[in-house]
């Protein structure tokens, strides 16, 4: 494929390749009857430095899987995520832990992620010791006040001393944030980062990581239930649905003009009213999500697909698995430099005009 002179000049180093990532867990039973759990199904995305992608879906649909599964925290049944030029997937000991320095994670849960026994400063001094960084106590102290600085925890000589009892939720995910931020990482995976906090704090926090990313270049792999947010934050929407990413693009696109009808129905319930405590639909769609253990044939979203229904149940839903394909390519327009990104859907009757 040609690029033209104005996408070169607007093209970014990527942070992250994920390729044909799976991860599947043994199931429960003897035998036949054990079937394996397909919680990430072949998954393939990039990240450029300075990019916000988001990973969106139901409860259980595999977005957090896909997170640790890059973290290394879970092990990849197969595939490939490139970091650094480096295969994390297949690295072992010091050379996984020297890797990790450039990806760091904020859990969703600012109140269970900290040590309610260490100090804020112990807990954000805490990578730099691990990684052996900083090489006297004052030039560690130093990186501590300014990540803590960079989160805007002031003032930060005081509030280095506070225990996590003593904070507020967004002071919390405050502390966590800095000490993600502490190494400088390339890429930042945060997790449901803001489900947990009340909407002011919710505000600040995401206002924060995009004030970040301005500042520092950091890319983010953001994961989400909430559609709404996703659009807020993100440059580019990755829906997921059952394990496999149903569609992507540009944010602003995917959400104006959704390609793939999962999508549309994330898009027409109201953030929180039509949504449970998990993030799983209640009303929007029949049925409930297959097990991962039992995923259909063909479309793995045809049995609660309304498109499915009124086009008369077509064989071809039931019997051949679509792949991603490209619905609007890509473009050099005045927007963002996401209108550079194809928008792609994995449904046989998503078109343009659809």
């Amino acid at each position: 494929m040609s690029v033209t002179a104005e996408q070169s000049e607007t093209t970014r180093a990527r942070v992250l390749e994920v390729r044909d990532l799976v991860v599947r867990f043994a199931g429960r039973g003897k035998g036949r009857r054990a079937r394996a759990v397909r919680a990430v199904d072949g998954v393939s995305f990039d990240i450029e430095q300075g990019e916000i992608l988001a990973l969106v879906g139901e409860s259980g649909c595999g977005k957090s899987t896909i997170a640790l599964a890059v973290m290394r925290l879970l092990e990849p049944t197969s595939g490939r995520i490139i970091s650094g030029g480096e295969n994390l997937a297949t690295l072992r000991g010091g050379a996984l832990r020297q890797a990790r320095r450039r990806i760091q994670m904020i859990f969703q849960d600012p109140f269970g992620s900290l040590n309610s026994r260490q100090t804020v400063f112990d807990t954000v001094a805490e990578p730099l010791v691990i990684h052996k960084l900083g090489a006297t106590p004052e030039e560690r102290r130093s990186m501590v006040m300014d990540a803590l600085e960079l989160a805007h925890l002031r003032p930060p000589e005081r509030l280095a001393q506070s225990y996590p009892h003593e904070l507020s939720g967004g002071q919390r995910q405050r502390v966590a944030i800095a000490s993600a931020m502490v190494m400088r990482p390339e890429l930042v995976i945060a997790d449901e980062p803001v489900s947990m906090l009340d909407v002011s704090a919710r505000a600040g926090i995401l206002r924060l990581m995009m004030d970040l990313r301005d500042q520092l270049g950091t890319s983010y792999l953001f994961i989400t239930h909430d559609l709404a947010v996703a659009w807020v934050v993100a440059d580019r929407i990755a829906v997921v649905y059952l394990g496999r990413i149903v569609e992507i693009g540009p944010a602003t696109r995917l959400v104006e003009r959704p390609a793939h009808p999962y999508t549309a129905a994330l898009l027409s319930v109201s953030s929180g009213d039509d949504v449970g405590p998990d993030g799983e639909l209640i009303e929007a769609l029949p049925g409930e999500t297959p097990s991962a253990s039992n995923v259909p044939e063909g479309c793995r979203f045809h049995p609660r697909c309304p498109r499915y229904i009124e086009l008369g149940k077509p064989e071809q839903c039931r019997s051949v698995d679509p792949q991603l394909h490209v619905i609007r390519p890509r473009t050099t327009t005045n927007e963002d430099t996401s209108a550079l990104s194809p928008h792609e859907a994995a449904c046989h009757f998503s078109s343009e005009e659809s």
